[in-house]
């Protein structure tokens, strides 16, 4: 990880000279190694970190050793003000401060995004960069939601990331949940601001019970003033969730095909295919500790609980390129 001695602790500055040496002695060392798992990835920390001197030898060194890139963009609304402030000079947000480096091509892959434009995106979709789209992380301090289906749209490649410190989980399964219920409340967010010509008002109760809790989300009778209650048409939340919903087998797709796209790994892995390298887990639903399986249950049914309500317990095995390397006694 690479930062100036700009907005960093003591403990993390280094000199912009310091830091490309070492980074360059990191890439050669790593490289020697010859280890196909194993690779250097040229780490800007962002922005605020950075100047445009070091963001530009960076760059320059990923181009000449021909290593990944990962950092963060676009984070949060006081990241992207504070490097305003810091660039003013800037126009284009931290894209066009990357970009002009030589960040942004492929097998780059900048963290979170959610305060990206649509013309930002479309630069990262452009060069080949990807997201990494850390929904815990984003509920903490990314002030918004990141819209995966529109980013996706504009050509950004997406795949599932926790940011590790930057929630309290540091598991992927806990990222595909959190990435379903992110979705659904982009959904919630748009409703609260529809227009008003798509509201209709509610269903009059006509057996008003001040004690029933209206799970419709509709104002009852009995709490609801004078022109308050209203509820969006059915066809109108149709187009939002389809514009904006992502179900639990998105979230696993972005978590495996969308994570090997993102790094620029999808002919070696990312899916279980003749010719790809074995990366898999043996599950035991057996015994889940944390769901029931039923006879009735259908093999998607068994691992839709797994997605949604497993964990390390119901992990047996593990392989990375077809090599067992973690298995629990039976």
């Amino acid at each position: 990880m690479c930062m100036h001695h700009r907005q960093s602790p003591d403990g993390y500055s280094e000199t912009t000279s310091d830091s490309l040496a070492d980074t360059e002695a990191f890439i050669k060392w790593v490289q020697q190694l010859q280890d196909d798992k194993i690779h250097a990835v040229v780490t800007p920390r962002f922005v605020p970190t950075c100047t445009p001197e070091l963001l530009q030898g960076l760059g320059q060194l990923a181009a000449q050793f021909d290593t990944p890139i990962q950092s963060h963009i676009s984070e949060s609304f006081d990241e992207v003000e504070y490097s305003s402030a810091l660039h003013p000079e800037n126009a284009g947000g931290d894209t066009a401060l990357f970009d002009k480096a030589g960040l942004l091509r492929q097998r780059a892959v900048m963290a979170h995004g959610t305060c990206l434009t649509d013309p930002e995106l479309k630069v990262l979709g452009q060069r080949g960069t990807a997201l990494a789209h850390c929904p815990l992380s984003n509920f903490f301090f990314g002030d918004r939601v990141l819209h995966v289906r529109h980013a996706m749209q504009l050509g950004v490649k997406i795949g599932l990331g926790t940011d590790v410190a930057g929630g309290y989980s540091p598991s992927m399964l806990n990222a595909m949940r959190s990435c379903v219920i992110a979705s659904r409340a982009l959904c919630m967010s748009q409703y609260a601001t529809m227009a008003p010509q798509l509201q209709t008002p509610a269903p009059p109760q006509t057996e008003p019970n001040p004690t029933r809790q209206n799970l419709t989300g509709v104002a009852t009778a009995a709490s609801a003033e004078p022109g308050d209650s209203f509820c969006i048409p059915a066809g109108s939340r149709k187009e939002v969730q389809a514009a904006n919903l992502l179900d639990w087998k998105g979230a696993f797709w972005l978590a495996t095909v969308g994570g090997a796209q993102a790094l620029g790994l999808e002919k070696i892995c990312g899916t279980l295919e003749v010719g790809k390298a074995f990366d898999a887990l043996r599950v035991d639903t057996r015994n889940a500790a944390a769901f029931d399986v039923f006879p009735a249950d259908t093999p998607m049914d068994i691992f839709q609980k797994f997605v949604n309500l497993g964990d390390d317990r119901n992990i047996k095995a593990v392989w990375v390129g077809g090599k067992l390397v973690h298995q629990k006694a039976s």
